[in-house]
């Protein structure tokens, strides 16, 4: 059966995973695309992502080669019983009362949160990768830094205006430009709270550990799945990458300063600080960052947790992914939401009902009830899990039973979605919206 193509045009501002997967979606629904870069190629800053089983879900749902795309650069968990482990969850503090040379050189998992998949972990770059290869080169337009946004009034198309100078036009807009979003201050202005993300008091410190060196540090069964090291003020994530062969470390720290690089979000630090920030952990930890490399990449946690965003649209013109709900990462859930918004939109954008440039702002109507309260609970749960980890959250403290009840808890919400029931659920608050239009019109 042929489908019909579409006789509008998207536009989506941003090449990250948000953008890719949903210019992937579109375009293989028959729906005109063109996708805007601000840099010269496509990229992402950072080292690992993992997916919850909701996001592998909506992969399979937006377009089958973003799931194998997925597949072919995650690795898993090495060992073959701990596949659906999504971490071991450690005291990375005490190191226990005993006094064996075993106890005294690491510490032994608590508990230990399961789910269908367990973990995964791709490596940013590699995955973009895979995803550039299916859509054509002539969609995408590189160095676009876009700067405005105007409805021409005689045919009601959207320009768009770009800092080269350059100039192009569109039906509808959907921002996928990250934390920093211009398409969000472009809804919400400028001056409104949330037209910029807010520092969340942490901060992490990223390296790379060749396994062997690992196994060495900590033992083969620590280093070869994923972990989570608690502490007071403090965490770190451990978990293969690079198919086995290297250990990804990720080690938070809360502060009460704030961050001084603003609008960068990262900067150079040192192991020697690392050490400092963790000085009194158990041997785990510090025997862990004592690998590292001597100069470390730390990365400021920011959100859009204090101001959430209080609409994903204006008009016509839409924002998806970290745009409309930046979150920090201590669900692992962040992008993984983000293919979420691009089912919905590819479900909604293609429905045989959206016709008119009025459609299309009833799309984004049904996008903004259908994500917005979802997305911005996961922005919300994510603080509070992060100070779980941390022995900071109200009510929950240092108490790891309280802890592991919270994680189940939390990630089930996450994962436990029905995601072609979230498309026709999004479907059938368009039916009403449209509805609403005719009779306005009439």
């Amino acid at each position: 059966m042929v489908s019909q193509r579409k006789n509008f045009r998207v536009a989506v501002v941003g090449g990250g995973i948000a953008g890719l997967t949903l210019a992937i979606s579109l375009h293989h629904r028959d729906i005109p695309v063109t996708i805007y870069e601000q840099a010269e190629a496509f990229g992402e800053v950072g080292a690992g992502v993992s997916f919850s089983p909701n996001a592998v879900e909506a992969m399979k749902f937006c377009h089958q080669g973003i799931h194998q795309a997925f597949e072919k650069v995650c690795t898993r968990n090495l060992w073959p019983s701990k596949q659906d482990v999504w971490f071991d969850y450690l005291d990375g503090y005490h190191t226990g009362t005993s006094t064996t040379a075993k106890s005294a050189s690491r510490q032994d998992i608590a508990f230990t949160i399961r789910n269908s998949l367990g973990q995964n972990g791709v490596h940013r770059a590699h995955f973009l990768e895979e995803l550039i290869k299916l859509i054509p080169h002539d969609i995408a337009r590189f160095n676009k830094h876009l700067e405005t946004i105007v409805e021409r009034e005689s045919d009601g198309k959207l320009l768009m205006k770009f800092a080269d100078g350059t100039e192009d036009e569109a039906d509808v807009v959907l921002g996928c430009d990250g934390i920093k979003s211009q398409v969000r201050q472009l809804i919400v202005g400028a001056d409104h709270p949330s037209a910029k993300p807010s520092y969340t008091h942490k901060y992490a410190y990223r390296g790379l550990i060749p396994m062997e060196k690992a196994i060495e540090a900590v033992g083969e069964e620590l280093a070869s799945n994923a972990c989570m090291h608690m502490g007071p003020g403090g965490h770190m994530l451990t978990f293969p990458v690079n198919q086995g062969k290297t250990l990804n470390i990720v080690a938070f720290h809360t502060t009460p300063g704030e961050w001084s690089d603003y609008p960068r979000l990262t900067r150079q630090g040192t192991r020697d600080e690392a050490l400092r920030d963790f000085a009194g952990y158990g041997p785990n930890v510090i025997n862990l960052l004592k690998l590292t490399e001597k100069e470390l990449s730390v990365w400021a946690i920011f959100d859009l947790g204090k101001d959430p965003v209080p609409t994903f649209y204006k008009g016509r013109v839409g924002i998806a992914g970290d745009a409309a709900h930046a979150t920090s990462p201590h669900h692992g859930a962040g992008a993984g939401f983000c293919i979420e918004d691009t089912a919905v939109l590819a479900t909604l954008l293609r429905d045989k009902r959206v016709q008119t440039q009025g459609d299309l702002e009833a799309v984004l109507v049904a996008y903004d009830i259908s994500r917005r309260e979802r997305s911005q609970w996961l922005v919300q749960s994510s603080r509070f899990i992060g100070d779980c980890y941390e022995w900071r959250a109200e009510n929950v403290g240092q108490d790891f039973k309280r802890i592991e009840e919270a994680i189940n808890y939390r990630n089930g919400v996450i994962a436990n979605v029905d995601i072609d029931q979230m498309c026709e659920h999004a479907k059938s608050i368009l039916g009403k919206k449209l509805t609403c239009v005719t009779k306005a019109s009439i």
